[in-house]
């Protein structure tokens, strides 16, 4: 970075109304990450900000799902988001909340400046009414059919089956989603972002200006401003956000998409009272690290929300990722199909470089990606385990066996020597090129590239075998390693840094500037090692069956969840119906049927008699947990033999959507042979 004297980071803000899943860390936050510390390895001025979006629909909706309030939701989601943030070590110079007393202030005078010089446009609209609760519905408090696919559940900005976007009234059937009701169409006024008036300039900005932005998000923004911009509404009829600051307007407030970059700039407000060099001084670039779903937002939107107020700096850069996928199937919230972050930090403690270099050795930053636990486990056990992990460990320990833990003094160099560290100034070369270009997968590869060196030359010299005739040969072949293991520390900091500063553990040895990557005497001779330990551990398959077991428990349970009863049968006569004769029995006797997998044979007191039934319960029921219960017995059924046994009846289960049966059973204890009808 030559043309900037600091560069201000902003993160997307992530909704509050949920926790962090590694969707949101592949996307935005840990290549954000890896690019502060790396600039900050630099010693250059930069600020990484961050916060949550706690405006907008879906968390009220969540409140009222809930029966709380918004606040509620937003205080315990914002709780749980900062505190994995931390843990997982995203280095946030702040991390700040939209429902802030700072935040409201800057909005609402953002809001007012564009407002008092004619920024904005008003226009009358009809939008859906519930008349039974008198509001106004915003998109996602409608529900009805997608004229796309037929789904149900539709709703009125976007259906969640074929991903269509939608307005509600494309809607078939719309429906309410507080009341239950079908709403109503009423008149209601607005104020709007004309981007159309701003659509030449936006061309000439990005289009003309930056063509160095990845191709995933000049195509996009392309492709909207090919399309024609239209004007936006800034405000809408809700009671959750920040207030329109216009007198005599009430029941209105900011839209969240207006709102929530403002957050950038209150966050920034409430870290420093030097916020302005960071927003308004031209030799400050601003980034912004998002995923594809903010494009339009950061790259058409915003901007036009700056470049209308008139001080501000303007984006230097978006390097916007893709999406991450878990095990081929589409990261969902509702769902519950994600891998939450918060989770993974109580069952892999120790192990958050672990997923930071999964995620960013598979960053989806030009295509969509596919995260799944048996990748996890090949990189931690073949790339961190056996390449970086053994090659430090090779060369710390026979350090140790061999020099009592010092560093021995370097004789004269060979042609391979002298290759094997000047390689360590060409790998920090291609590092800086990927990181500068916003290519951070590559620039993690490149890094690695050093570990891969190292080990390569630890084999090449077997300095154990070496030891027995050349001692002093093996002196320069461990401080050689010495020298590339200290370098790592610098090279992987910014990818994994709680393992980098174990490794300066082991070392004896402080944090270096990236300035000192590539030097050949970062640990002097006599330097006294500290003990070593593993760097990294393997995982075992047990723990990865562990994690499949739980997400193939996930899909059960909204595949049970969706599924839709079979229709009913052919109506039948009353007197057909009579015939059938349903008793409470109780089970006295139980035991599994040889040679067989799913059926037990009973005894059971009908309250008339004592009879056999066989049934097929046995993978569902353990014969012992049966006896006492009371069942629902059709004991008219002509007997059947089942496996040489005369079944005298059949017990009555329901069937679940996977094939499970659960008996039925009266919810209290009757006496036996009470009829059921």
């Amino acid at each position: 970075m030559t043309d900037f004297k600091r560069t201000l980071i902003t993160t997307a803000l992530p909704y509050a109304n949920g926790p962090i899943h590694i969707g949101h860390l592949a996307g935005v936050y840990v290549p954000a990450d890896i690019y502060a510390r790396y600039l900050r390895l630099k010693n250059e001025d930069v600020l990484m900000i961050g916060g949550s979006d706690e405006h907008g629909v879906p968390i009220t909706l969540k409140a009222k799902n809930e029966g709380v309030t918004p606040q509620d939701i937003v205080d315990r989601y914002h709780n749980i988001i900062k505190e994995s943030f931390q843990k997982f070590g995203i280095s946030f110079d702040v991390y700040s909340r939209t429902s802030s007393k700072t935040h409201h202030e800057t909005a609402a005078e953002f809001f007012k400046k564009l407002y008092d010089t004619g920024k904005f446009i008003e226009k009358t609209s009809e939008q859906y009414y519930d008349e039974e609760n008198n509001q106004f519905l915003a998109d996602r408090y409608i529900i009805g059919t997608c004229p796309k696919c037929g789904f149900e559940k539709a709703y009125g900005d976007q259906c969640e089956s074929c991903g269509t976007s939608l307005s509600p009234t494309e809607l078939i059937n719309p429906t309410s989603m507080i009341s239950g009701n079908q709403p109503v169409l009423k008149e209601t006024k607005h104020w709007y972002l004309p981007l159309d008036q701003y659509e030449t300039w936006l061309k000439e900005w990005i289009l003309e200006g930056h063509k160095e932005w990845k191709p995933n998000v000049y195509g996009q923004v392309k492709s909207w401003i090919d399309s024609g911009l239209q004007p936006r509404a800034v405000t809408r009829d809700l009671n959750w956000g920040v207030p329109v600051p216009v007198e005599g307007v009430e029941g209105k407030v900011l839209y969240v998409w207006f709102d929530a970059p403002i957050g950038y700039i209150s966050a920034t407000k409430e870290l420093t009272p030097k916020w302005e060099t960071y927003w308004k001084d031209p030799e400050t670039r601003m980034l912004h690290f998002i995923g594809k779903d903010n494009i339009v937002f950061h790259c058409i939107i915003f901007p036009t929300m700056l470049k209308a107020e008139g001080t501000f700096n303007l984006p230097e850069n978006v390097p916007a990722n893709e999406f991450l996928n878990l095990e081929n199937d589409k990261i969902s919230t509702s769902r519950n199909w994600a891998v939450w972050l918060h989770e993974y930090l109580e069952e892999f403690p120790g192990k958050e470089d672990v997923l930071k270099y999964v995620l960013t050795a598979n960053a989806p930053e030009t295509k969509d990606n596919d995260f799944t636990w048996k990748d996890f486990q090949t990189r931690n056990n073949n790339e961190l385990v056996a390449i970086l992990g053994n090659f430090v460990n090779r060369a710390l320990v026979l350090t140790h066996k061999y020099f009592d833990g010092e560093v021995p003094a370097p004789g004269e160099l060979t042609n391979y020597d002298k290759e094997t560290l000047k390689s360590i100034s060409a790998i920090k070369a291609e590092v800086e090129k990927s990181l500068d270009s916003f290519r951070i997968r590559e620039a993690l590869k490149n890094a690695m590239d050093l570990a891969r060196l190292g080990n390569k030359y630890l084999a090449d010299e077997e300095p154990w075998k070496v030891y027995k005739t050349d001692v002093e040969r093996v002196k320069t072949i461990l401080n050689i390693c010495l020298q590339i293991s200290a370098n790592l520390t610098i090279c992987l900091e910014p990818f994994l840094p709680f393992s980098m500063e174990r490794l300066r553990g082991f070392l004896n040895f402080t944090k270096q500037d990236w300035n000192k990557l590539g030097w050949t005497n970062l640990i002097p001779e006599g330097h006294k090692l500290n003990k070593p330990e593993l760097l990294f551990e393997k995982i075992e398959d047990s723990i990865i069956e562990l994690q499949l077991k739980k997400l193939m428990d996930t899909k059960k349970a909204n595949e049970l969840a969706e599924a839709k009863a079979k229709p009913a049968k052919d109506s039948i006569e009353f007197d057909d119906f009579g015939k059938i004769d349903i008793r409470v029995g109780t089970v006295l006797e139980a035991e599994k049927v040889a040679k067989t997998k799913k059926l037990l044979k009973l005894k059971i007191d009908t309250g008339f008699d004592k009879r056999t039934v066989v049934s097929g319960i046995a993978e569902y029921y353990k014969p012992e947990d049966l006896i006492g219960k009371q069942v629902s017995i059709l004991v008219n059924l002509e007997p059947k033999k089942l496996r040489g046994i005369e079944s005298q009846g059949m017990i009555l289960c329901a069937e679940n959507a996977d094939g499970s049966l659960s008996i039925v059973e009266p919810d209290k204890k009757v006496k036996s042979g009470s009829e059921i009808r």
